[in-house]
């Protein structure tokens, strides 16, 4: 069940980045410091509908999620079925840009078992008012911006610094950690029980789950996170 426009902004702004007041700057090896730019740079990209690139993408995310169905255009009802607002996916993705369709294509392509049994709700009893699973996933690709301290010249919080070292490892580290991201918010709620008024919650929690995880001694690369194991 989806709500009004207003359940993605009021989730937008209510954590903020806890950063080290210890700070102490860091090296980045050549490599880490090239792919945290280029990551930096996709957070800069906002949705354009007018762009055939991005188009495109919106296309493909519809064929992903339901293959057998046609869509009947890029303005369309059908879209509510996904989880948007509305019939107009592209007002849904002002809240936090390009890269969080890029996440949800990822997803759907790098992952499809799992991407389906999300979208399609089909682990665990379900509440009757369930999160919207397209707008949960912007939320969720906001959150970790958030909290790996993206915007910043570096991140100056330890999850953010350890991700960076992740990244150096593989570049599509932040899509990937995306995924275990909405695997590990879906096993919270249903572990919370959780309606649809609980998702900030659920969130929340989620982020703390995966603060504690990329805080972590032993983490060098995105496959030693414990949450890996979602996918």
């Amino acid at each position: 069940m989806v709500g009004s426009r207003s359940w993605i902004g009021g989730l937008f702004h209510r954590t903020t980045t806890k950063r080290d007041d210890k700070f102490i700057d860091y090296p980045l090896s050549p490599i880490e410091e090239e792919r945290l730019q280029r990551l930096q740079e996709r957070l800069q990209v906002p949705y354009d509908e007018t762009r055939p690139d991005h188009q495109e993408s919106l296309r493909a995310l519809w064929h992903c999620s339901f293959p057998n169905v046609s869509l009947e255009g890029l303005i369309s009802d059908q879209w509510k079925d996904m989880g948007w607002q509305g019939p107009n996916p592209s007002t849904d993705f002002r809240g936090c840009g390009f890269i969080s369709l890029e996440n949800l294509l990822f997803f759907a392509r790098k992952y499809p078992e799992s991407f389906h049994k999300l979208l399609l709700k089909k682990d665990g009893k379900r509440a009757t008012w369930e999160y919207p699973f397209a707008v949960a996933g912007i939320n969720i690709s906001f959150m970790l911006i958030q909290m790996l301290d993206l915007c910043s010249e570096k991140p100056r919080c330890l999850p953010g610094m350890n991700f960076v070292k992740l990244l150096g490892e593989n570049e599509e580290a932040f899509d990937v950690l995306y995924c275990i991201a909405f695997e590990m918010m879906d096993a919270q709620w249903l572990a919370m029980h959780a309606s649809y008024m609980d998702f900030n919650d659920v969130l929340q929690a989620t982020r703390m789950q995966l603060e504690r995880e990329l805080s972590l001694e032993d983490i060098n690369k995105i496959q030693d996170l414990p949450a890996y194991n979602l996918l």
